[in-house]
This record gives C-alpha cells, sequence and structure tokens, in this order.
C-alpha cells in the first residue's frame, strides 16, 4: 500500500472518529442535564424553544448555584423545622388558608437557612431547580394554590393537595443532605 492511500484511509477514519467522540460528549451532556434536572430540562426547552437555549440557561444555573453557600442544617434546626411542620399541618385542621400560607412561610425560611436566596419566587425556581429539579413542579402547584388561597378561590380539597406538595419539597430541604430514604419525620401526619 503506498503512502497516499494509507493516508486516504487514515485521515477519514481519524474524522469519523473525531466526530463520533464530539457527538458522545454531547449526547453525555444532555443526558447528564437532563438526569440532574428532571423534568425543569423539558420545561427549559418548552420554554427557550430548543435544546441548546435550554442547556445554556440549565448551565447558567449550575453556575449560579456553585456560587451558592449551600449548607446542612444543624441537628438543633432540624428538629425545629420537624416541630414547626408538625403545628402547620395540626393548624390545617381548622384554618387550611392560613395553614397553606404557614407552610409557604416555613419553606421559604428553610430554604433561606440552608443558603438559597429568596429574594424572588422565579429566581427560588432557578436556584431549586438545580438540586431539587424532581421536586420543582410540587412547588409550583402549592405556590399556586396557595395564590388561589389569598383570593379565598381554593377549595379545602386543593388546599390538602398543597400541604401535600409543599411537605414533599419541604422534606426534601429538610434531608437535603442525607442520603435518600431516611425520614425525620418531615412526611409524617
Amino acid at each position: 500500500m503506498s503512502t497516499g492511500t494509507l493516508i486516504a484511509i487514515i485521515v477519514p477514519v481519524v474524522v469519523v472518529l473525531i466526530l463520533a467522540a464530539v457527538v458522545l460528549w454531547y449526547v453525555n451532556r444532555r443526558r447528564r442535564l437532563q438526569q440532574r434536572f428532571g423534568p425543569e430540562y423539558e420545561r427549559a426547552v418548552d420554554r427557550t424553544g430548543s435544546h441548546r437555549a435550554a442547556e445554556r440557561d440549565l448551565r447558567e444555573r449550575e453556575q449560579r448555584h456553585d456560587q451558592l453557600q449551600i449548607t446542612p442544617l444543624p441537628p438543633d434546626a432540624r428538629q425545629r423545622y420537624t416541630e414547626d411542620w408538625k403545628r402547620v399541618q395540626q393548624e390545617f385542621v381548622d384554618r387550611p388558608g392560613e395553614a397553606v400560607q404557614h407552610a409557604d412561610r416555613l419553606v421559604t425560611l428553610l430554604m433561606h437557612d440552608r443558603g438559597y436566596p429568596t429574594e424572588g419566587y422565579e429566581q427560588q425556581l432557578r436556584d431549586l431547580s438545580v438540586e431539587h429539579g424532581r421536586t420543582l413542579e410540587h412547588y409550583r402547584a402549592a405556590h399556586a394554590t396557595n395564590a388561589s388561597a389569598r383570593r379565598a378561590d381554593a377549595t379545602t380539597e386543593e388546599l390538602r393537595g398543597a400541604m401535600v406538595h409543599y411537605r414533599a419539597l419541604f422534606a426534601e430541604l429538610l434531608n437535603g443532605d442525607e442520603p435518600p430514604g431516611r425520614d425525620s419525620g418531615a412526611g409524617r401526619r
């Protein structure tokens, strides 16, 4: 085989291998974002209109999140939050609308104490999406019901659903630094 023939064979093979590596890298990056953000990935794609724009947005969220000082709660704070959550659940029996509002405030306070900025709902969603993308739909649903409750437009069943949604995010934030499956009582009634 001549040198020219070898080059004619090797160059296309190298180009194909490089292209395959680039495609594999891109697919792995997309898969990592999809796994990390869960349903929030598709929401970002729908909102931005393209995978590329959504992935850029999600990477920006990761970069901002990396700058935050997210810390685990000390055991005494965890216990205090667990007790506060139990009181909010008990309040639901007599004053469901107020209990939902208190649940919202408790979740926001917990976010703040963990190190999440709480300056606005949309920014809260963006910041939470990095570590809690799979629970974010709970927060959205609870927040929407809370807004309805403030206008006295929510049924008791909707308010009960909001409490369930708030409890999902609350438990995840409370136990965010523990391995999955451990229960501190945050989700018990």
